[in-house]
């Protein structure tokens, strides 16, 4: 293996590793933050004042940026599969820290997920790497990437001001299609940022182009976005669910946005372009079988714990006799 090959594959076992974690260590800050005011699901925003969260969300910016270096020096080819090892880490620590088990279709749903994920990785198309910022900035303002950011955006505003309000509390998918669909564009303005820099080491200023700080500022606010949506993901769904869904999405999305913005689709040969397919039905598959894991567990619990109109039922039965009690709490957190 080459150096350069070399040191992607450490940065990018060492993010994931890393951004595995994190999820673990924010969702414990959150459960923290819940406690002492509005949850983050409803809007909250007290888990800003919990440590915990905070070094949650450095362990993040620690694996992102190990991330973003692998990139460098590595192909996306070698680095993007890895990233399905933070799922691993992410539900095995789930599994020990947070009590939160899979069931075998679960399971099931994870490897399908890795699997096809892995499979659209490796064919994907081979990108070409542009010599300068304004290479990129041209790629990015052509018409057919143009239309796919304002389709993107205007999914992104479709789930936010109508399907949040709606369905974000019992469909994982909302929030998740929210951090998915800004990460491809983040992805983009991150690749344009490290070439700047990776040019301007080299004796080549790219700091100078108002391109790189376009790209700068855009990579910020679609990483804002991502961690508020991801938070309220974390907060109001399983973490061992919204790992490998997050996962899926972001890695999809991000081979679509490329591959439209570097026109490599016309190089696909018929083998490659059928391994994709398989790859997407396989992740497909993937992301129904651990939603709808996710939906028996909400409704296994409705049925045990909630009654209608928001109160919160149990009942006691005596072996004596066949009297039964019944027992209604009213709480606002329901």
């Amino acid at each position: 293996m080459e150096s350069d090959n070399g040191k992607g594959l450490i940065l990018a076992v060492a993010s994931s590793v890393f951004i595995g974690s994190s999820f673990i260590v924010k969702k414990k800050g959150l459960k923290r933050a819940a406690a002492n005011g509005t949850r983050a699901g409803y809007g909250g925003y007290t888990y800003l004042l919990e440590p915990l969260w905070w070094a949650g969300m450095v362990t993040m910016i620690v694996g992102e940026a190990a991330n973003f270096v692998a990139y460098i020096y590595a192909p996306a080819v070698l680095v993007t599969p890895l990233g399905a090892l933070s799922i691993i880490i992410s539900a095995v620590l789930a599994h020990f820290l947070l009590k939160e088990k899979l069931k075998k279709m679960g399971v099931l749903g994870c490897v399908s997920c890795i699997v096809g994920s892995v499979v659209i990785v490796i064919h994907a198309p081979k990108e070409q790497t542009p010599d300068s910022v304004q290479e990129i900035w041209n790629l990015a303002t052509q018409p057919a990437f143009l239309v796919y950011v304002a389709i993107t955006m205007s999914i992104v505003l479709a789930l936010i001001l109508h399907f949040e309000p709606l369905c974000g509390q019992t469909n994982i998918l909302v929030y998740i299609g929210i951090c998915s669909l800004m990460g491809a564009l983040t992805v983009m303005s991150i690749k344009a940022i490290g070439i700047a820099i990776k040019l301007t080491m080299e004796g080549v200023n790219q700091i100078g182009y108002p391109q790189t700080w376009i790209f700068l500022m855009v990579a910020a606010t679609c990483v804002v976005i991502q961690l508020i949506y991801l938070n309220k993901a974390l907060d109001t769904f399983n973490a061992a669910i919204v790992s490998p869904v997050y996962y899926v999405m972001f890695t999809t999305l991000t081979i679509v946005a490329s591959a439209i913005m570097f026109k490599d689709w016309s190089g696909q040969d018929a083998a490659s372009i059928a391994s994709e397919i398989c790859g997407f039905i396989t992740v497909l598959t993937g992301t129904m079988i651990l939603h709808g894991t996710k939906e028996e567990e909400q409704q296994a619990s409705s049925d045990l714990i909630f009654g209608s109109s928001g109160t919160v039922r149990w009942y006691e039965s005596r072996k004596s006799s066949n009297e039964e009690h019944l027992i209604t709490l009213y709480s606002p957190e329901y």
